[in-house]
């Protein structure tokens, strides 16, 4: 099934990376273990396997491998569904126990490649499914054990949750997940600018939205406050939803959110951020043709920024008014 849709701002709905997978994960059947077993024994069924997070891709340009249940030759009880759409059953597979050269040769596979260095070349679909995958195999690969006492845990729904086997305890425990908040953050000035920033922790080095994790006892718009504040030392006037993505790297959903700063003063913390600084939409564009830069591809900060690009100034003070639920 189709993922919604979100608006970034420019009234033009846009999918945000990771999003969509069109497939019915069969949330009221996977309990079925007759069913489960059906689906696995359709002939049209196909597996995706990951090794340790990453993809085994196959051919010049490389593509990810999808097989069929015999040509997996594993036991079904290691497969996790992933759900089923009018093409058949899908499921992935998880081969971290074996080494490399094994899973290659297991799968006929010539290497085995990050997803987040693949996206450009995925369909849609596809990367979807992928990053489904790899955020459910992490899950069950990472929570054999019970939590509360220590016992082994045994898969059940198809791959969806765990269930301690001791009897005195029989927790189940389902994939977590782990909600960040991303944010545009943008003047009431004019020219508007937006609040970019360097990341000490950043590979790239180079300027990109602020984010951060949700602590306990916060709501997402506490988050945005709580994070610009502490990273940036900018007070926000409004805070609104603009959208989510999924972020299996390794268990995220990342909630996008634009606001209007209170003031313009900058004071980064000097931990986690190295320089923060106002770009205005010409100044970003300059900055994303020198660098070729403009968030990450698979990221939705690259939809974000874009859609801030297109928009224009408005013709005075820029503030938002509820309408509905909705703001406007």
């Amino acid at each position: 099934m189709a993922g919604r849709r979100v608006d970034f701002g420019t009234g033009q709905p846009s999918p945000p990376p990771y999003s969509g997978v069109r497939l019915d994960r069969g949330g009221d059947r996977r309990g079925d273990e007759a069913w489960l077993a059906s689906v696995a024994a359709d002939p049209r069924a196909r597996v995706r396997p990951l090794w340790r997070d990453e993809c085994l891709v196959a051919g010049d340009p490389p593509v990810p491998v999808l097989l069929t249940v015999d040509e997996i030759g594993a036991d079904t009880a290691q497969l996790v569904l992933l759900g089923v759409d009018d093409a058949g059953p899908q499921f992935a597979i998880d081969f971290s126990e074996l080494s490399s050269a094994d899973a290659l040769a297991r799968t006929g596979a010539d290497a085995v490649v990050d997803l987040r260095s693949l996206y450009a070349s995925l369909p849609a679909p596809d990367a979807a499914a992928l990053a489904y995958s790899r955020g459910l195999l992490r899950s069950n690969r990472t929570q054999r054990h019970c939590g509360h006492c220590g016992a082994v845990t045994e898969p059940r729904n198809g791959g969806h949750l765990r269930a301690c086997t001791s009897a005195d305890c029989a927790e189940l425990i389902f994939p977590r997940i782990e909600p960040a908040v991303i944010t545009l953050v943008e003047t009431t000035t004019r020219p508007h600018r937006c609040l970019m920033a360097r990341h000490r922790a950043s590979k790239l080095g180079g300027y990109s939205l602020l984010a951060g994790f949700v602590e306990i006892g916060e709501s997402l718009e506490d988050a945005v406050r709580r994070e610009i504040w502490e990273e940036a030392g900018v007070a926000l006037r409004q805070v609104k939803y603009a959208g989510s993505q999924p972020w299996p790297f390794p268990a995220g959903l990342m909630v996008a959110f634009r606001a209007l700063a209170a003031q313009e003063t900058v004071a980064v913390d000097g931990t986690e951020i190295v320089e923060a600084r106002w770009f205005t939409r010409e100044e970003l564009r300059d900055y994303a043709l020198t660098t070729g830069r403009l968030g990450r591809a698979d990221s939705i900060d690259r939809l974000m920024l874009t859609a801030w690009l297109e928009e224009s100034d408005p013709p005075a003070r820029q503030t938002w008014t509820r309408e509905g639920d909705r703001y406007v």
